[in-house]
């Protein structure tokens, strides 16, 4: 393993003043839980000049509801602490499925939302439910703060927009309102602690008709990104929420993808379990609906 600079900063100006200067030295990374990042540089695949622990900070730990305005996830919340928080399970099961299935027990008491976000692997687990409520980034750097979505965050595997002296301190998911449901379904080999073959994070919001108002369906594992369905999420809007209505979207959001083969599944393969697990995770939408 490569020697680095370690800190660990108490403030958001403490820590973008370490950020900015470490830029200049070479590879940076900020420390979350650290689920990835320290077995990448155990391993070498990553070897950081500078390692800044940003857990001590006040508003890396934040995690708030603020009604009309949504909820605020702190870079540092831990992915079980997300999945006890009662707003989560109560307006974003999705996202409160998905912290369940990152790693092991162990792993989630550790590894936040932000940093699967961070990590940028075009499987992670948290990434497609937090697409499909177009949640957004909080980003700061020496230069100030900046709101990205995160619809716009990724941009090749392992990549994303963040600058050499930017880090993340909070996830913000938007209220989504009354009549709204989610689900997230991956397909795994092993019963747990897997890698995503591929995963479907699925949102609807509905009317007093049963009609659809809006609609969030993104992909993991079938691109060099997470990717959002646009097609099928299109097709829903101002549609009956009904079966046959779910079958028909589900069909066009493999048009979406564009999956590798690999020993894990096809291409083909992976296109079909796109189309099973859309419907079976609009489908459980439905089903809480009525």
């Amino acid at each position: 393993m490569k020697p680095f600079e370690y800190y660990a900063p108490k403030s958001l100006d403490e820590a973008v003043s370490i950020f900015d200067n470490a830029k200049e030295v070479g590879d940076t990374r900020g420390l979350i839980g650290g689920s990835d990042l320290i077995d990448q540089v155990r391993n070498g695949r990553r070897e950081p000049n500078t390692v800044v622990n940003l857990k001590g900070i006040p508003e890396t730990n934040r995690i708030e509801w603020i009604e009309g305005d949504g909820l605020h996830l702190g870079s540092a919340v831990s992915c079980s602490t997300t999945a006890a928080f009662p707003k989560i399970k109560e307006r974003y099961y999705g996202l409160y499925q998905a912290c369940g299935l990152v790693g092991s027990v162990q792993i989630q008491n550790r590894a936040s939302v932000a940093g699967n976000v961070c990590n940028s692997t075009p499987s992670a687990d948290t990434v497609p439910s937090l697409l499909s409520y177009n949640a957004k980034a909080l980003l700061v750097s020496s230069k100030g703060e900046r709101i990205v979505e995160l619809n716009n965050f990724f941009t090749g595997p392992g990549r994303n927009i963040m600058e050499a002296n930017e880090f993340l301190v909070e996830i913000i998911l938007p209220d989504l309102g009354e009549n709204t449901y989610s689900r997230y379904q991956r397909f795994i080999p092993r019963n747990e602690m897997d890698i995503a073959v591929v995963g479907v994070g699925s949102f609807v919001k509905l009317d007093d008709q049963n009609k659809c108002i809006s609609s969030g369906i993104s992909l993991a594992s079938v691109g060099p990104t997470p990717i959002k369905a646009k097609e099928a999420e299109k097709f829903l809007i101002n549609k009956d929420f009904t079966k046959e209505n779910i079958e028909e979207a589900s069909k066009l959001a493999p048009n979406s993808a564009n999956p590798i083969s690999d020993v894990r599944g096809t291409s083909e393969y992976r296109k079909k379990l796109i189309k099973v697990l859309t419907s079976r995770t609009l489908s459980e939408c439905l089903e809480d609906s009525l």
